[in-house]
């Protein structure tokens, strides 16, 4: 499980593409401190196993076809960044919500304007998950938790603040980019509950 909340963005530095998926080297520093053969790691919002790494420089992480036939990694090239997150220790602090790295769609950057010192960004979403999603309610991209600052139909609008814009891959973004789209699981479970209870 993770939180959302991006630790750093780390770099494609290599990928290789096989019969059964693709294989992804990734610099970073942070999320490899510590890591492990096994380990999970959400990239841009996809939790992925790590394979094999080098402490404090690198790691990889293997997607089979059905992840990249779900998520836009397939189209990631040596020299993009990522978001990168570790898993949550139980003993961590949690800053954002429950986000689990299971992408449930791709969506689309619709419009980004600036209004301050802060961003707007409008996303499109694929038909049938707007009903996953509430005005200030959680919503991942990316994978990073925001809070739903408007939503219109499939339009939905989140605010960005300096320091996520920074931090991670959304400053890099622009009108017609994909983004990895995680709603709150939490609202697909209340679905799940009143089906079955009709």
């Amino acid at each position: 499980m993770f939180t959302g909340i991006v630790e750093e963005t780390g770099e494609v530095t290599d990928r290789e593409s096989t019969a059964d998926g693709l294989r992804l080297r990734i610099s970073a520093d942070e999320v490899v401190s510590d890591v492990s053969h096994g380990a999970s790691i959400s990239v841009n919002g996809v939790c992925l196993t790590v394979e094999r790494y080098e402490i404090g420089e690198w790691f990889e992480v293997f997607l089979a076809s059905e992840t990249v036939d779900r998520t836009y990694l397939g189209e990631v090239g040596v020299g993009d960044e990522v978001n990168v997150e570790r898993a949550m220790a139980a003993s961590g602090r949690f800053d954002g919500h429950v986000v689990q790295g299971h992408v449930d769609a791709v969506a689309t950057v619709r419009e980004i304007e600036p209004v301050g010192e802060d961003w707007y960004f409008e996303f499109e979403l694929p038909d049938g998950y707007d009903r996953y999603v509430v005005e200030k309610g959680s919503i991942t991209l990316d994978g990073i938790s925001l809070t739903v600052a408007e939503l219109d139909g499939t339009h939905v609008t989140v605010a960005i603040v300096p320091t996520t814009y920074e931090l991670t891959t959304l400053s890099g973004k622009s009108p017609g980019d994909p983004v990895h789209l995680e709603v709150d699981v939490l609202a697909k479970y209340v679905e799940s509950i009143l089906e079955t209870d009709e």
